[in-house]
């Protein structure tokens, strides 16, 4: 059996990386920068992004992308905005006639062509003339929790059925448990509009709002996430699950969410480009937001929620105006998707 190949060493490739070697299992992680890889290798941890947590020794740390490509499968755990570029740096690398498989832990979209990571793999592999056998992994998972052992669950979605399945075996661990998928377009829509909601929960906490209010957003908001999964194919029952409402649940109430203690700084009265300076963490939904809500104006789908925290976010709005013109939209019935 492979090694695990892991690209990306932030917090969430670093806690997956952690979480397969504690279980014996032999892993690769890539850093892009050889200063970064170096000093993993030396310190045996990772504290700008996951402190506190060693790294076990069936962990190995390269820059070199060359030694990935013998590792199988290929975790490819990056900001969405620079998945592409490490797609096309991987791939041009697989000898053709060859299927390799790569499984991405990406939750965003890609903000120039409003693409979703599977999509972006399938450009990248169709130009560099390899084969590749994609899925995705997601679900309410936060990295320091993951890396320590506590019980978690995702889905792991692919067109193949049998490499869902396949992965599914794969990558299932006593504390780590699967469900598989065929919804590669649900769980990556529910990936990524999650987090743009989270930053409204982080806003309405921010403002020191109640638990009704943060119900009632959830719950829409897994609405109008339900509407444009839809809309790009997905199944509805994904929205219900593990990747649609477990992770949405998770990141807009759990102190460790990066996009909700976005949403607080926000209502606190901090600027985005503060905020983004304070940290080397990426917060997803302040990009996804404005891919989502041009994905939607595409396939008219009205995101009300996603569409305020763009002016929130990108245009500066005040987010309790937000709030007043979402509680006056024209009313409707509930059953209306």
């Amino acid at each position: 059996m492979r090694p695990i190949g892991v690209l990306g060493a932030g917090s969430w490739g670093t806690a997956l990386a952690v979480h397969y070697a504690a279980q014996g299992q032999e892993v690769l992680l890539w850093a892009r920068r050889p200063e970064a890889a170096a000093m993993l290798a030396r310190e045996r941890r990772n504290e700008p992004y996951l402190p506190g947590v060693p790294l076990p020794a069936p962990l190995r740390i390269t820059s070199d992308l060359a030694a990935v490509v013998e590792t199988d499968p290929i975790l490819v755990v990056v900001p969405s905005h620079g998945y592409r570029q490490v797609l096309r740096e991987i791939v041009r690398r697989f000898a053709p006639g060859e299927p390799r498989t790569l499984v991405s832990a990406t939750k965003g979209i890609e903000l120039e062509t409003r693409c979703r990571m599977s999509e972006v793999t399938a450009q990248e592999a169709e130009r560099a003339g390899v084969a590749v056998r994609f899925a995705v992994l997601s679900g309410p998972n936060f990295a320091a929790e993951l890396a320590i052992g506590m019980p978690s669950a995702a889905v792991v979605a692919s067109p193949e059925e049998e490499l869902a399945t396949e992965l599914q075996r794969r990558l299932a661990t006593p504390s780590y448990r699967f469900y598989s998928s065929r919804d590669v377009a649900g769980v990556e829509i529910a990936g990524a509009a999650k987090n743009v909601i989270a930053i409204g929960a982080g806003v309405l906490s921010g403002l020191g709002l109640g638990h009704n209010t943060m119900a009632a957003l959830i719950t829409r908001g897994l609405h109008e996430i339900t509407r444009l999964g839809v809309a790009c194919g997905g199944d509805l029952r994904t929205f219900s699950g593990l990747a649609g409402l477990g992770d949405l649940v998770l990141t807009c109430t759990g102190g460790l969410s990066r996009n909700r203690r976005t949403g607080i700084a926000l209502a606190q009265g901090q600027s985005l480009a503060e905020i983004l300076a304070s940290t080397t963490m990426v917060a997803e939904g302040v990009r996804t937001s404005v891919a989502l809500c041009e994905l939607a104006r595409e396939r008219e789908v009205a995101m009300p929620i996603t569409e305020q925290m763009v002016a929130i976010l990108h245009e500066g709005k005040d987010p309790r105006r937000a709030l007043e013109e979402l509680m006056g939209r024209q009313l409707k019935p509930e059953s209306q998707l």
